[in-house]
């Protein structure tokens, strides 16, 4: 690797608006990271996902194709 065109590469202290913290690294230039959404909150991560089914369109689909083999 050629010396000095890398970024430093240190710790960064992460807060979510849930209130969890947690530390990684990163190459980001402050020492404090926001964000909206980690993997404390986030529904795909917690299990609270919904799936919507919009105007019945799963039921539609299978009315169709749901007897076909």
């Amino acid at each position: 690797m050629k010396p000095e065109i890398h970024p430093a590469y240190h710790a960064v202290e992460v807060t979510c608006s849930c209130g969890n913290t947690f530390t990684t690294g990163t190459t980001y230039g402050k020492d404090k990271l926001m964000i909206e959404v980690c993997a404390e909150c986030h529904p795909f991560y917690t299990g609270k996902q919904k799936v919507l089914d919009s105007a019945g369109q799963i039921e539609k689909f299978n009315k169709r194709f749901g007897g076909k083999k």
